[in-house]
């Protein structure tokens, strides 16, 4: 397995995630685009010391993006949502 920096690169922080973390106990985070479920819930359990319950993912898409006169392309990435037990919790 690779090392978990490698898998895991930064929680996701918007309005929505921030009230899963609070209310359901569940986290987002931005991954590499070739970690398979099996190797997020490894790093996300070495990473923090928690239990994962269950790992949900989702590859984003480009949106068109405009700055003055010139246009161009968000970057795309792969999302985790990562389920933890009720008694686990991470501090962001």
């Amino acid at each position: 397995m690779k090392d978990y920096t490698d898998i895991i690169y930064s929680p996701v922080i918007t309005e929505k995630s921030t009230l899963k973390m609070q209310n359901d106990n569940v986290y987002t985070f931005k991954v590499a685009g070739s970690a398979t479920k099996t190797q997020i819930k490894k790093a996300v359990e070495k990473a923090f010391g928690v239990k994962v319950i269950s790992v949900n993912t989702l590859n984003t898409k480009a949106k068109k993006r405009r700055v003055g006169k010139y246009t161009g392309m968000t970057k795309t990435y792969k999302k985790a949502i990562v389920t933890l037990s009720s008694d686990s919790k991470i501090e962001l």
